[in-house]
């Protein structure tokens, strides 16, 4: 980022807050491996074709994803695939602090209480 001028910063920005919203984050995870239809995307998403529609305008305009009308339908793929390792890369230090939280909660725990030992001395109920 380093000498970009302030418009090229604005488009960056725009980048990032098309990856903003889960629900095209998963629609960019379901293409991941295939082209798939508006329909089949909805579906997948638990969503209505108009909504996952207008989020992948967005991502085709940030050209993220490319759209090809076949019939009826419209099937979008993945146009730039280095989108992928920016989200790992992103995810992977989620993954990290979220790690680290949990060892911090660990540390401060309270120890869990032994377990009771039997008593060899008792009987068992029911028994003479």
């Amino acid at each position: 980022m380093e000498n970009l001028p302030n418009e090229a910063l604005a488009q960056v920005a725009a980048y990032f807050q098309a990856l903003s919203e889960p629900t095209r984050l998963q629609v960019l995870n379901l293409l991941r491996k295939q082209e798939r239809s508006v329909g089949e995307l909805a579906l997948l998403c638990g969503s209505s074709s108009a909504n996952v529609s207008r989020h992948l305008a967005l991502l085709t305009q940030h050209g993220l994803v490319v759209r090809e009308a076949r019939g009826n339908n419209a099937y979008y793929r993945i146009a730039d695939a280095s989108v992928y390792g920016l989200c790992d890369l992103v995810c992977g230090s989620i993954a990290r602090q979220f790690e680290r939280m949990a060892q911090d909660r660990a540390a401060f725990a309270p120890a869990s209480a032994p377990a009771p030992t039997p008593n060899p001395g008792r009987r068992k109920p029911g028994r003479a």
